[in-house]
């Protein structure tokens, strides 16, 4: 975090107007939101996609082995 205020002190000094440069830092602070946001959405996505998949292999496991040892 303090990458952006010194970029905010140095836009300042170049005479950039301080809601501009405050913007500036906003924006950056957002993009490395959004971009732990989208890492977060991808392991989530893969978590849930390894838990299906378990499920129907115990789900089709048991249906194998209700079928052998039921009646018919």
């Amino acid at each position: 975090m303090d990458y952006l205020y010194s970029l905010y002190a140095a836009l300042v000094s170049i005479n950039v107007p301080n809601d501009k440069a405050r913007a500036v830092g906003v924006r950056q602070d957002l993009d490395v939101l959004a971009a732990g946001l989208r890492k977060d959405l991808e392991l989530l996505s893969t978590t849930m996609t390894v838990k299906l998949g378990s499920m129907l292999v115990v789900g089709f496991g048991v249906m194998i082995a209700l079928s052998k040892y039921l009646p018919d």
